[in-house]
Formats: C-alpha cells, sequence, structure tokens
C-alpha cells in the first residue's frame, strides 16, 4: 500500500496487480500529478466517471484513448484543491477490483463534498489500466455539498 496522508485504507489489501494500480492512481491524483496518473492507463483506455451521463460526459459514453482521459482530468480533477480517499472494501480478482468508498473534494473555495461510489478497474495484458468505472449517483453527491468550517 502506498503510505499518504489523502489515503485511508480500510480494506482488504492483499497484493494483487489491479488493487495496486487502483491504489498509484488514487496517490497520483491525491498529488495532483497529472502526467504520472495518465502514464497508468492504456493508449486504448476508457474511463467512466460516473458510469453513464453526467455534466462530464453528457452523452456517457465515457472517456477514451489518453487524449479524452487528459480531457477528463482537466475538466473534473484539475479544478479539485484536494482529494482524500477513504477505501473501505475491495474485492480483486482476474485482471481486476472493485474498491467501495468514499472520495472527498474540497474545493478552492472551500466547498466541501463525498461522493460514495464503487470504483472498478481492468487492466490489460501490460498490467496498465484498460478500463475504469467509477460508479456513483450526481444526485447523492450534490445532497453532501457544504462549506468548510473555519
Amino acid at each position: 500500500m502506498i503510505e499518504s496522508e489523502f489515503i485511508t485504507w480500510d480494506a482488504p489489501d492483499g497484493d494483487h496487480p489491479a488493487r495496486r494500480m487502483s491504489q498509484r492512481s488514487y496517490d497520483a491524483v491525491s498529488r495532483k500529478a497529472k502526467d504520472e496518473w495518465l502514464a497508468l492507463f492504456a493508449e486504448d483506455a476508457t474511463l467512466e466517471d460516473p458510469v453513464g451521463p453526467s455534466f462530464f460526459d453528457p452523452e456517457g459514453n465515457g472517456h477514451h484513448g489518453k487524449d479524452g482521459i487528459a480531457a477528463f482530468w482537466e475538466m473534473a480533477i484539475a479544478p479539485v484543491a484536494e482529494f482524500r480517499f477513504t477505501i473501505r472494501d475491495s474485492f480483486a480478482g482476474g485482471n481486476a477490483c472493485a474498491n467501495i468508498g468514499t472520495f472527498s473534494t474540497r474545493m478552492e473555495d472551500g466547498t466541501l463534498a463525498d461522493t460514495d461510489l464503487i470504483a472498478t478497474y481492468r487492466l490489460d495484458d501490460d498490467g496498465l489500466i484498460r478500463q475504469m468505472n467509477a460508479h456513483w449517483e450526481v444526485d447523492r453527491t450534490l445532497a453532501t455539498v457544504r462549506k468548510a468550517e473555519s
């Protein structure tokens, strides 16, 4: 497991390639290391976050290839001042894993939100992320939006 003040891993942590890749993804996002994060993905990868239509992906087709995933970063990750990841459970098998947890965000203006989700990662034969799907509901996240207490 990667040691980070921004990742709380309260889940099984058996050494599994997809689980380790998910942890590397959380770590890179928490450090705002865009190039390092993009390097985790296969050239033809697909990212759906959230799965289905949303303000990040109105048609719900996902973000495809490194260019599409980089555009997702600029739209969804770059504007966030701080990410904190709390993973409560993790299931790994084959070339994939599914993590259950909460992604907490703080925007520059102090706005906070918590996204409860299931995030799945599927690796290709080279050990890179081929498919990442985050299953969460926009309305549930919006219901948690609040200002940070001073």
